[in-house]
C-alpha cells in the first residue's frame, strides 16, 4: 500500500504487531498526549521516562489512564535521555522519542560512545515527511536538524535514508531532487557539483531504488511549469517525492516555512542509529508528534 496521506500510516500500523516506544523526558503536554493517543489507537506500547510526579499529575488532571503507560521516574532531562537510551539497549523498546529536552542533549545520549545507540561508521541524519497543503503528494526531505554542512559522503547517506523512507511508505521508485542554487553544473558551487555527482552515481547504480536528478533549483523540483519554461526535461521536476538539501540553513528554512506559513502537517525522525529516533521541535504540535511516532513505528 502506498501512503499518500499521513493519516494512512495509522491504518497500516493497526494491522501490525505493536512497536514499543521509549520517550525521554516526557513531561510536556504535547508528548504525553501524542504518546497516549498512539497507545489508545493500538499502534504502540509506551514507556515515559521523566519526573513521575509531573507525568502522573498531568494524566490525572486530563483524565488519562496512567495504567496504559509505563512511567519510569527520573528527575532530570539529561539523566532521562541516558536512561531512555539504556532501556532501548536492554531490549525494552523498539524506538526512541524526544520529549521536552533540547536536541543537543537528546543527541548527546544517542551519540554516547559507550552507552549510546551508534554503530561504527554510521551517519545520523534527520528525515522529515511532510504533507504540504498545496503540493500533490507527500514530500520527504533532509537534512534539516543534524548535519550543518554535509559533505559528499554524508549527502549520499542522506539520499539513501530518503529513499529508504519512501520505500517504507510504499513508494516503489521515488523521485529524488538534489537541491542547489542552480540547475547548472557549476564547479565553483559545491551544491551544484555534488548534485551532479550524486545524480550520476544513481545513473550508474551506486544509489539504487530511485530516480535521482540534480542539481536542481527548488522551483524546478516542485513546479513542472518552471522546468518547462527553463527547458529542463526531467521525470523529477514538478513531481519529486524527496528533496536533498545542500545544508541545514536551506533545509531548516524550508521545514519552518511549510509549518508556520503553510500550516502543513509533518513528521520527523533521526535515521542511522540502531533504532529510529523521533526528533521533532519542542514547539511542534501534538499532531506532528503523533505522526512522528507513527513514522518511527513504520520503520522500526
Amino acid at each position: 500500500m502506498q501512503i499518500t496521506k499521513l493519516d494512512q500510516m495509522f491504518d497500516v500500523l493497526t494491522s501490525r504487531p505493536k512497536k514499543r516506544l521509549v520517550a525521554a523526558w516526557a513531561i510536556d503536554a504535547h508528548t504525553i498526549e501524542a504518546v497516549y493517543n498512539a497507545v489508545e489507537m493500538g499502534i504502540i506500547e509506551a514507556t515515559l521516562v521523566g519526573d513521575a510526579e509531573i507525568i502522573t499529575k498531568y494524566c490525572t488532571e486530563h483524565k488519562l489512564d496512567c495504567s496504559k503507560l509505563r512511567i519510569v521516574d527520573c528527575k532530570s532531562d539529561m539523566a532521562s535521555a541516558a536512561l531512555a537510551v539504556e532501556l532501548i539497549n536492554r531490549g525494552e523498546g523498539d524506538f526512541l522519542m524526544k520529549g521536552l529536552l533540547s536536541t543537543d542533549r537528546y543527541m548527546r545520549a544517542i551519540l554516547n560512545k559507550e552507552k549510546g545507540l551508534m554503530e561504527n561508521g554510521a551517519i545520523l541524519s534527520h528525515v522529515t515527511v511532510a504533507e504540504p497543503a498545496n503540493y500533490h503528494k507527500l514530500l520527504i526531505f533532509g537534512d534539516v536538524a543534524i548535519i550543518p554542512l554535509p559533505d559528499l559522503n554524508q549527502k549520499v547517506a542522506i539520499t539513501n535514508y530518503l529513499i529508504k523512507t519512501a520505500h517504507f511508505l510504499g513508494i516503489e521508485n521515488p523521485k529524488v531532487g538534489i537541491q542547489a542554487a542552480s540547475e547548472q553544473t557549476l564547479p565553483k558551487i559545491p551544491s551544484c557539483a555534488e548534485g551532479a555527482i550524486i545524480a550520476k552515481m544513481a545513473q550508474r547504480g551506486q544509489i539504487k531504488g530511485a530516480i535521482v536528478e540534480g542539481p536542481l533549483g527548488l522551483d524546478l523540483i516542485i513546479d513542472k511549469e518552471s522546468a518547462e519554461i527553463k527547458g529542463i526535461k526531467s521525470e523529477v521536476c514538478g513531481d519529486a517525492d524527496c528533496i536533498l538539501f545542500p545544508n541545514i540553513e536551506a533545509g531548516n528554512t524550508f521545514y519552518k516555512t511549510i509549518v508556520k506559513l503553510l500550516k502543513s502537517n509533518l513528521c520527523a525522525i533521526v535515521m542511522g542509529a540502531k533504532v529510529p529516533c523521533v526528533l521533532t521541535s519542542r514547539g511542534d504540535s501534538e499532531q506532528s508528534k503523533l505522526y512522528s511516532i507513527a513514522l518511527a513505528a513504520m520503520l522500526a
